[in-house]
Order: structure tokens, then C-alpha cells, then sequence
């Protein structure tokens, strides 16, 4: 069994706990999808400009 630390009391519990059971801590559920979907709309918007400058230099 894989185990983490509480960072509020530093218990150890098992990974699967979502709720520390000494202090009551909630841990954080981490999406990895959602940082997937940031990092698209993140590319994007900085290749957006760079594309319409390279239109717009193609067809002068």
C-alpha cells in the first residue's frame, strides 16, 4: 500500500483517502485533463498571432 503525508498534520495515510482522518484535511483532486485542456487554449492563443503575421507576410 502506497501511503502520502497529510501536509496539515503529517500523518501518513493511504493514497486512496480523499479526507485526512486525524485534522480533517482535504486533499485536492488533481485533473489531469483539465491542465491539458489549459495548455491547448494556451498554445493556441500564442500561435494565433504569429500565424496571421505569417498570412499576412505571404500575401503581400
Amino acid at each position: 500500500m502506497s501511503q502520502k503525508e497529510c501536509p496539515s498534520c503529517g500523518i501518513e495515510i493511504d493514497k486512496e483517502h480523499t479526507v485526512c482522518p486525524i485534522c480533517q484535511y482535504e486533499f485536492p483532486i488533481k485533473s489531469k485533463f483539465n491542465i491539458k485542456i489549459i495548455a491547448v487554449i494556451l498554445i493556441i492563443l500564442f500561435l494565433y498571432p504569429l500565424i496571421r503575421l505569417f498570412v499576412n507576410l505571404i500575401s503581400r
